[in-house]
């Protein structure tokens, strides 16, 4: 506030509001698997917004969504490696056993598993999984 970060401001505090939400909704006190879940559906969010702000050639208002984007990214935990992402795959196959595409529901358990604490893009997991597997 002090700063007059107007941007970063706006941002926190609809973050703020969003997990409040979530939490007098759901009349319990959040934990930090759902405040990250919160965090990462106001990215989405953001990502779909500003998408559809370029497509509609509002570029600027596109920038204002990838910024708070970016902010409330600054709040998830990193982001996991290709190499990570890979060796939690392998290990999620190896402890399952599975082979075929119809087994894909218990390797994605296992891999989400194995990276907890980390971000990853389930579509590109999804993805992943899938080619390993067929």
């Amino acid at each position: 506030m002090k700063a007059r970060e107007e941007a970063r401001l706006g941002t926190l505090r609809m973050m703020k509001s969003a997990l409040k939400k979530h939490e007098v909704d759901s009349m319990k006190p959040l934990d930090e698997a759902s405040e990250t879940q919160i965090l990462k559906s106001l990215v989405k969010q953001r990502a779909e917004a500003a998408d559809m702000y370029r497509n509609g050639g509002r570029p600027e208002l596109a920038d204002k969504e990838d910024h708070e984007r970016a902010i409330i990214e600054t709040y998830l935990p990193p982001e996991a490696s290709e190499q990570e992402v890979d060796d939690a795959i392998a290990a999620a196959i190896a402890e399952t056993g599975a082979g075929t595409a119809k087994q894909m529901g218990l390797v994605m358990k296992a891999v989400q598993a194995k990276l907890a604490g980390k971000r990853a893009d389930g579509k590109a997991l999804s993805e992943k999984v899938r080619s390993r597997l067929s």
